[in-house]
């Protein structure tokens, strides 16, 4: 890294044109807030499409707008059903176990997994803007459920209680998605970072597979707690109640399970394998039971399932005192976590397929299908990535395959539900098993190592705090840890020292770039983020350090610093602790005879600084348009040998 040269003769007066910054006219104040709820909350302008339209217009697509379906009806074809029509009843196929397994993990009654794929199925292919969406119960929020309502009714003492506080956690999940998605608040749900994410479902995946160890090995009692110190005293206290039928069952079904994905894996074409196997494996583990009598011999089964569709449940809400904020608590952190889950896959698949889809607007279908679902003894429901990948893999074209999927649960709920009697609980653990194994990506953790070791660390905190502590620590410690990454990232920016690119114009960082040229005399410093009350300090001592740095590098070669130019490209925006922060800097400059130099100042800095008297006290003629510009002046001024406290006559003519 060397230094420019400049000789007197490159910057002769009359050639020299400095360009104006110029300070954004004055807006009214409803109008600049008007502009600025509109960007925070309207960022991709809904309304766009209603403008200059009639009215009759403008109702049509409202109503398309909430209810998509009356979009895209209008253009469905026959072809498109045939598709649909394979997709809905293949993802039948594999709702219908998962459906009765989850609502097991959740300690519901079996009945309300298909009772989940029923009717919210229907409220999203009407309100929903995916078209590969599955819509369902999910392991990670029948987890949920099942910890944090249990941790204050026991499912098995009070079963009706605890039946009617799932139910109305479910309600306030649908009311906070709902009210998410019409007041534009989405952008909260990205406060849970991919590796939060990664992390947070593979412990959930974790501990929702050692939990089936009750399943598979036949025990009767078990630990309501989910961390794996709980949940292996409680296996290993009782190896003398575990039933050799039931584990043989379950890990033989368990390794059909695991071959049938692995085939489908291998071979593409053949995905219906895998998606059959579930229901394949209930259909031939129940007619073993049936006729060996295996239930009287350590093998436990469902039993009994209702007979009907969904019966009304609205007057099994619960808002009574003693256990209303649980049931909130519950739905608002499950509501988040299924939000989180669907949006992703609907926005995945949609990738694959070039089309968008609105998450507002998504979670306003999520919110209605659950408070509709609340309303129809259904429990918590969303897009599981599973299904959701059936789907798209069988080839969907439309929600319809939603409606065929639960008009499919329809006809079991109404006709064969008499024939799960027999079905082994065993057989549902393997089920939950297979699919868990798939949620813990440990290739994503290893590319994260290798990416960003922050978020590595964030992710395996969120999958060792789910493990070893509970799904709501291990929650906690990873959306905090997150939101310390995004506070660090404000308060702490990176601050740069920028040279010049040889033979050009261009200013980039000197680390990055150790051949650039520095100017001598002259500190080019790249501010690197908006400057607020939280890194206005650190700002202030940064930049007095970067200077004493400069100031101790100059000494060994006999110069002097003489101007410290900030870019201000990066800095968006300003309050009133930097504004001071800017002008303590100049005084401090000012003391140590340096001169201050604004470069590329945006428009929402220019007005605030002009507001504040700043400009009038730094001097227009020190305020430039680019690094460039800036680097000039401050050369022409040192060859000049002109007094640093402005600028000469010519040039302030060409001003």
């Amino acid at each position: 890294m060397g230094n420019a040269e400049y000789d007197d003769d490159e910057y002769p007066s009359s050639n020299r044109k400095k360009h104006q910054v110029e300070i954004p006219p004055p807006q009214p104040f409803f109008k600049s807030l008007k502009n600025t709820v509109k960007e925070t909350l309207f960022p991709d302008d809904p309304l766009r499409q209603f403008k200059n339209q009639p009215p009759l217009k403008k109702l049509i697509l409202g109503v398309q707008y909430f209810f998509p379906i009356f979009e895209w009806a209008p253009r469905y074809t026959f072809d498109f059903f045939k598709s649909d029509l394979i997709s809905g009843i293949t993802i039948a196929s594999l709702a219908i176990p998962q459906g009765i397994s989850y609502a097991k993990l959740a300690n519901l009654p079996p009945i309300l997994g298909l009772y989940s794929s029923f009717v919210p199925a229907l409220v999203y292919a009407v309100m929903g803007s995916s078209r590969d969406l599955a819509v369902g119960t999910v392991a990670v929020a029948s987890l949920l459920i099942g910890s944090m309502l249990g941790e204050e009714v026991n499912p098995t003492d009070n079963p009706t209680l605890y039946l009617h506080l799932a139910l109305t956690a479910t309600f306030f999940a649908g009311l906070f998605e709902a009210a998410l998605g019409i007041f534009r608040l989405g952008f909260i749900v990205d406060f849970l970072s991919h590796s939060t994410i990664v992390g947070f479902m593979g412990g959930a995946a974790t501990v929702v597979i050692l939990q089936q160890l009750k399943g598979i090995l036949g025990l009767d009692h078990f630990t309501q707690s989910t961390d794996i110190i709980s949940v292996l005293r409680s296996v290993f206290t009782q190896t003398h109640e575990w039933r050799w039928q039931s584990a043989v069952l379950g890990f033989c079904f368990l390794f059909y399970l695991l071959a049938a994905r692995f085939f489908s894996q291998k071979r593409p074409k053949f995905f219906w394998v895998s998606a059959m196997a579930p229901l394949l494996s209930v259909i031939l583990a129940t007619i073993l039971v049936y006729f060996t009598h295996a239930e009287n011999h350590g093998v436990q089964v469902i039993g009994e399932l209702k007979k009907g569709l969904n019966p009304l449940s609205i007057t099994d809400l619960s808002f009574g005192a003693p256990y209303l904020s649980t049931a909130i608590k519950t739905g608002i952190v499950t509501g988040v976590i299924s939000l989180a889950e669907g949006i992703a896959v609907g926005r995945s698949f949609a990738m694959y397929k070039n089309y968008n889809i609105d998450g507002n607007k998504e979670m306003i279908a999520f919110g209605m299908m659950n408070i509709v679902g609340s309303c129809t003894s259904c429990y918590l429901t969303t897009g599981p990535f599973s299904r959701s990948a059936v789907n798209f893999n069988a080839g969907c074209k439309t929600a319809v395959s939603n409606i065929v999927m639960a008009l499919a649960v329809m006809v079991t709920l109404l006709v064969l539900t008499p024939l799960f009697h027999y079905t082994p609980l065993v057989v549902l653990s393997s089920i939950i098993v297979s699919a868990m194994l798939g949620l813990i990506d440990y290739n994503a953790a290893i590319h994260l190592w290798h990416v960003d070791k922050f978020d590595f660390l964030v992710c395996m905190s969120a999958y060792f705090g789910v493990v070893f502590a509970s799904v709501e620590i291990g929650l906690v410690i990873a959306v905090g840890l997150s939101l310390l990454r995004v506070l660090l990232y404000v308060a702490r920016p990176r601050t740069l020292v920028l040279g010049n690119i040889p033979d050009s114009n261009i200013y980039r960082n000197v680390e990055q770039y150790p051949n650039t040229d520095t100017v001598g005399g002259v500190l080019i410093l790249d501010l690197g983020a908006p400057i607020y009350f939280t890194n206005a300090s650190y700002l202030r001592e940064r930049i007095s350090r970067w200077i004493d740095d400069e100031e101790d590098k100059l000494k060994s070669s006999g110069e002097t610093l003489q101007y410290v130019i900030l870019d201000m490209g990066a800095v968006g925006n300003i309050d009133t602790s930097g504004i001071s922060m800017l002008e303590e800097v100049k005084r401090n400059l000012d003391r140590r005879d340096l001169k201050l130099v604004l470069a590329n100042p945006g428009a929402e800095v220019m007005k605030k600084l002009n507001k504040s008297k700043f400009l009038e006290a730094l001097g227009q003629e020190w305020i430039f348009l680019t690094i460039g510009e800036a680097v000039e002046s401050c050369n022409y001024m040192l060859h000049s040998s002109k007094p640093k406290s402005g600028m000469d006559a010519s040039f302030s003519n060409n001003v």
